[in-house]
């Protein structure tokens, strides 16, 4: 289900996902959800030396992670998690694909039941810009959300405050936020300027646990 190439135009790994590799324990059991053509993983594994394995739907994205080296089951999200135990990694992390899942609640608590750590990635549809279109009366498009109203796969749009609002009804601790707007870092007035927000978070009730 993820949508976004792993590298950039000039073959770079993206800054976000830069950012998400920094938050992982080196050697620690990481589950990639849609993790697209692997580089993620790829590069935890160059970089970090962890035990992954991901999840992807997609045929071409699948065959594109297996030549990276990368471990993939093929499923659907929407199916949920059922194939994992409690606590069977340290972190699993759903880059750029919460937007366009149908049970967003679910796959959370489900990450929180999987992993200790959580990572998530979503559009920040705060970005200012957004605002000015609605006003205008049209619904955005923009490079984080390329697609027009009829066409995207983007069905759950949420801001920061919205995001963090959630975490806490599903007793989540958010430890980690990292915001950006294309490569670059944004660190004053993220709800404002950033288009992507990267956040990390666990669960109260395995911290409470051990």
């Amino acid at each position: 289900m993820s949508t976004i190439a792993g590298i950039t135009s000039d073959g770079a790994v993206r800054a976000d996902l830069l950012r998400i590799a920094e938050w992982i324990e080196p050697g620690s059991r990481v589950l990639d959800l849609g993790c697209g053509d692997g580089t993620l993983l790829s590069h935890l594994h160059e970089s970090r030396q962890v035990n992954g394995a991901g999840v992807e739907i997609d045929d071409e994205r699948v065959i594109a992670a297996v030549r990276r080296g990368v471990r993939v089951i093929q499923q659907n999200l929407e199916d949920g998690l059922a194939l994992f135990d409690d606590h069977q990694f340290d972190t699993v992390v759903l880059s750029q694909t919460l937007q366009s899942m149908r049970n967003t609640e679910h796959i959370l608590r489900e990450m929180a039941r999987v992993a200790r750590y959580g990572v998530v990635s979503f559009p920040n549809f705060g970005y200012w810009p957004h605002g000015w279109s609605i006003l205008f009366g049209r619904m955005p498009v923009t490079g984080q959300m390329p697609y027009a109203w009829y066409n995207t796969p983007n069905i759950h749009l949420c801001t920061l405050r919205d995001f963090q609002s959630l975490a806490v009804t599903l007793g989540l601790r958010i430890t980690h936020r990292a915001t950006f707007h294309e490569q670059k870092e944004i660190h004053f007035l993220q709800g404002w300027r950033s288009t992507l927000a990267v956040y990390r978070f666990e669960s109260m009730a395995q911290r409470q646990g051990s």
